[in-house]
Order: structure tokens, then sequence, then C-alpha cells
């Protein structure tokens, strides 16, 4: 059902895409993962997705990079380069593995191509407060840099309560909370609410009714950032969700652009 108390979810029902309200996405893969069937996942069929949904840039962090270290040249740094007009990077973080001299200098040297770095602690099985990830969280905060986090529920390596450390620890680093805590709303938002450094981000989110709503009711519209894990989930489907979603046209304008325009500086 469209949304009728949405100018922009009409617009969008009608013509697909949304010419004047367009799309920052702050959270992206790409490439072939194992055992798993991705229709979308180069950077030319993701630019294809992109277009069809008036997405302006796509933050990513490539699976292989995100997963093995010494893949970060390769597939993410070359990918931001080729088609710099679509994308940013995310420099990933795999405790105990990348090695933290080079990955600042390979930072440093690109700095055009790369918005701040990604750390997936459930994945490694690593606390986000342990020692291993200390320099990077440190050279972030010295110098107010971004960080997607994957967040979940109650995980112990990147739950609601570990990242509140982080959040007291480092006020100068933006912490993107990717998947908002999933299944741990409430009190992933009270979290959120209370630490200015972390803004909730919407990748998987938008596969539950009502999340959308108490995210802006408890942390504000102003700081929460459009994602998609595109290619797991079509960019349509998260547009669509926010659209559904029982807030105002306003909301959806803050999260779908002006929040990450403010952290892009354009």
């Amino acid at each position: 059902m469209i949304n009728n108390k949405s100018k922009l979810a009409q617009d969008f029902w009608e013509f697909g895409r949304l010419d004047d309200c367009y799309i920052l996405d702050f959270h992206a893969h790409m490439h072939y993962m194992s055992g798993i069937y991705f229709p979308s996942h180069s950077p030319e069929k993701m630019i294809e997705t992109m277009k069809r949904c008036n997405t302006k840039l796509t933050v990513f962090c490539s699976h292989y990079a995100l997963y093995y270290a010494g893949f970060e040249e390769e597939y993410n740094l070359n990918e931001a380069k080729r088609y710099p007009d679509y994308f940013l990077a995310y420099h990933s973080v795999i405790p105990n593995r990348t090695n933290y001299k080079e990955a600042i200098d390979r930072f440093e040297k690109n700095r055009q191509y790369y918005f701040g770095f990604k750390f997936h602690a459930d994945s490694h099985a690593t606390p986000l407060t342990d020692d291993a990830y200390k320099p990077f969280f440190e050279y972030m905060n010295a110098n107010s840099l971004p960080a997607l986090l994957h967040t979940w529920g109650k995980s112990e390596y990147n739950g609601a309560d570990v990242v509140k450390k982080i959040a007291e620890r480092y006020p100068n680093v933006i912490l993107i909370c990717g998947h908002s805590f999933h299944d741990d709303w409430k009190y992933g938002a009270e979290v959120a609410r209370d630490c200015p450094n972390m803004m909730p981000e919407l990748t998987a989110v938008m596969d539950n009714c009502g999340a959308i709503e108490l995210l802006c009711e408890k942390v504000g519209s102003d700081r929460i950032l459009f994602g998609t894990d595109l290619p797991w989930f079509d960019t349509h489907h998260g547009i669509g969700a926010v659209l559904s979603a029982d807030i105002t046209d306003d909301d959806r304008r803050n999260i779908f652009y002006r929040n990450g325009e403010k952290l892009l500086k354009i």
C-alpha cells in the first residue's frame, strides 16, 4: 500500500526513483562470497542499481578485504580508484592480522578514496574493546574519523554495551552502528541517544516493522544513516521501507542524504 502521508512515497511509487531526494548508502560490500548467490556483486552491477535508485555515492568494504588480510589494495582501494564518482572505501581492520603501520600509510596516501575504517568484530570473534583494535581507534580519535561497526543484539563482541565503552573512550570517532544493534532495538537506541558520536545505520533494520520509528523517536532522524548491505539486499527495498515507515518526509530526507552530507562535507 502506498503511504498517502508521504509525497516522497507517492513519487517513488509513480516514477521508481526520487530525483529531488538522492541516496547516500553508508553500508555496502562488493564481490563474490562463497556459498551465496549475488546477482549484483560486481562494481559495475552495483553502479547499475545505484543509477536506477538515484544513489549518489556508496561506501563499501569488499568481502575479500573484510575477511582476508592482504586483499585491501586489490579489492577495496583499487575498486574505489576505478570508480571514484560512485564509491568510497572503508579500510578493513582484521584484528591481529591487519598491519597498523601499513594500513595507516595506505589510508593517508589514498585519503581521497577512503571514507573511514570497517570493523566486523563478530566475524573475527574479537570484542571491539580488545587491544588489537586500540591503535586504530586512537588514530581515528586523533583525526575525528568515522568507523563502520558491525553491531548486533547483545553480542559480546559488538553489542550495545561494548560499543558504549568505545564511544566513551574515543569521543571523536564517529561510530556508525551498522544494523543498529539488530533485535536489541530499544536498549541500542537508548545507548546511541546518550552517546553523541554514535549514529545508527539501517542495514537489516528495515526487515522489522516499527524499528525505524523507534530509532527516530529515541535517537532522532538527524543522526540516522541509510545503508543497504548491497549486494545482500536491494536498494529499492531499503528505500521502500523508509518511505513506508510512520515518520515525516523531513525525517526521510535526513536519513537518505542530509546526515550523510554532513559526514562527507558536501
